[in-house]
C-alpha cells in the first residue's frame, strides 16, 4: 500500500504541536492521547490515524494528485517508534520521574519536527536501515512509475 507523503507531513505537523504542548505541560494525559494516535497508525494502519483521516477527507480533495507516493511500511514503523517513546514518556510523567518523561517526549518531538519542517522521517530511515541490516530488499518500497494510488 502506498500513501500520499503530504498527509504524512500534515500528521507530523499536528504531532509536533501536540508533543510540544505535552512537553511544556508535562501532561501524561495529552501524551497518552498522542500515544493512541501513534498506536492507531502503527498497528491498525495509517488510514486509521485521526490526522490521516482528516487529511484524506478534508485536505487532500482540495489538492492536486500527489507527484509521488510513499510505501506505508516505513511510516507505520515510525508510528510504532513514536508509540514506544510516548509510552516511556507517559511512564515518566505518571510516576514522577519527570526527567524520563521530558527526555522521551523531547526525542519524539525532535523526530516529529524533523518530518514536519524538513520532510525527513527519522523512523522511516531507521526502518530502511533495519531492512538492509537484515538483508531484506527495499525495492518493493518504491512504487513503479505511474502507479499512483490513493
Amino acid at each position: 500500500m502506498y500513501v500520499d507523503p503530504r498527509g504524512l507531513r500534515f500528521g507530523a505537523i499536528i504531532t509536533t504541536v501536540v508533543l510540544a504542548i505535552a512537553l511544556v505541560t508535562q501532561s501524561a494525559w495529552l501524551l497518552g492521547l498522542q500515544a493512541v494516535v501513534f498506536a492507531l497508525g502503527a498497528f491498525v494502519g495509517l488510514q486509521a490515524s485521526p490526522y490521516g483521516a482528516f487529511f484524506k477527507a478534508v485536505i487532500r480533495p482540495r489538492l492536486a494528485p500527489p507527484a509521488e507516493l510513499e510505501a506505508s511500511g516505513p511510516p507505520r514503523f515510525a508510528q510504532g517508534v513514536g508509540f514506544a517513546f510516548a509510552l516511556v514518556g507517559i511512564l515518566g510523567f505518571a510516576t514522577g520521574t519527570e526527567w524520563l518523561g521530558i527526555a522521551a517526549t523531547a526525542m519524539a518531538l525532535g523526530a516529529a519536527f524533523l518530518n514536519a519542517a524538513f520532510g525527513f522521517c527519522l523512523g522511516c530511515e531507521m526502518y530502511l536501515i533495519l531492512r538492509r541490516i537484515t538483508g531484506r530488499s527495499t525495492e518493493r518500497l518504491v512504487p513503479a512509475v505511474g502507479t499512483a494510488r490513493s
